[in-house]
């Protein structure tokens, strides 16, 4: 039997819908340790609870204390997989900065509920028996970092959560599922091409996200360059264009030596600087701004934390953001 770690964080998965009011919170004891000995069957199980946060609350400091925890498990307790229980409102982060930052090619995979474990129709514990089947199969290995909920195995580089309550909530734009996981095995389709890992010991910079919207202006920007950010990540309009009123405030940002990286709104396709007008893409590429590859915003900022701690140059930061 493979040696698969299971670390619990919180989340909906750990906690508990008052019959009363409704209100779902945490309890005392984390209900998922009940089903520690079903786990028995498919692996050799150690689990240990690291914290007990709701997803919202949880930062790039407990993401940087979960990399060093597997890592050293891995040295010390020679485990052979991870999986990783977590509330799903911030869970595509947390998957997607440990892809970026464990040292390890051993499965780790990250799953959650959207239904609370005494709700009718729990999610819960058939999801951690589907993520440590997944932790415990051969074909997991090498993949990077996976999510798996409802079934379905994606990267965490291309899952994000679609819907506020739906237990399919977790969808992969435009790439889909890795891979299925049925009752008799755990089925791969496809595989990531590339996998990107940046060896860091700490997060000590501050990253900003913004939507763009329509009519927008110079006024935020103006207002986050007194806050001194080291780096600012912009969800433009379609391919990768902004409002004009924007330009110039934008333009001072990084004349100060801010990198800004632009995604797009849209949550299918790439941003590309193809707009030859002022605001547009190509513009705002000879500006200096940073195009992405398909990353959302949230992922986005989590990779310009981590490539700030490796280099603040930033034509190696626009190389990073094309891989």
């Amino acid at each position: 039997m493979k040696k698969i770690l299971i670390i619990h964080t919180g989340g909906t998965i750990a906690m508990m819908e008052d019959k009363e009011t409704g209100a779902v919170q945490q309890n005392q004891q984390n209900p998922l340790l009940l089903h520690t000995d079903a786990l028995s069957a498919i692996a050799d199980v150690k689990v240990e609870e690291l914290f007990q946060l709701p997803s919202p609350h949880i930062t790039e400091k407990e993401m940087l204390l979960l990399k060093k925890k597997i890592e050293t498990s891995i040295i010390e307790d020679e485990i052979e997989g991870v999986v990783i229980t977590h509330g799903t409102d911030t869970l595509e982060e947390t998957a997607y900065f440990l892809d970026l930052t464990v040292q390890s090619d051993i499965p780790i995979v990250v799953t959650g509920a959207m239904r609370s474990s005494n709700e009718l129709g729990a999610d819960g514990p058939y999801n951690l028996i589907s993520a440590v089947r997944v932790a415990a199969s051969d074909s997991a290995v090498g993949m990077g970092v996976l999510v798996v909920l409802n079934d379905e195995i994606h990267t965490a580089k291309n899952v994000t959560k679609t819907h506020t309550s739906n237990i399919a909530t977790f969808q992969s734009p435009q790439y889909g599922p890795l891979g299925i996981v049925s009752k008799r095995e755990i089925t791969f389709h496809h595989m990531p091409t590339i996998r990107e890992t940046y060896d860091i010991e700490e997060i000590t910079k501050n990253v900003v996200l913004l939507k763009a919207y329509a009519g927008m202006d110079g006024q935020v920007l103006r207002a986050i360059r007194t806050i001194h950010p080291d780096g600012l990540v912009i969800e433009a309009l379609g391919q990768g264009n902004l409002p004009p009123t924007m330009v110039p405030e934008l333009k001072e940002l990084m004349d100060s030596g801010i990198p800004v990286v632009l995604v797009s709104r849209c949550f299918n396709g790439y941003v590309q600087d193809v707009y030859n007008y002022e605001g547009g893409g190509r513009r705002l590429k000879e500006l200096g701004v940073i195009f992405s590859n398909g990353l959302n915003g949230q992922k986005a900022r989590l990779k310009l934390l981590v490539t700030l701690e490796i280099t603040i140059d930033h034509d190696e930061i626009q190389e990073m953001f094309y891989k």
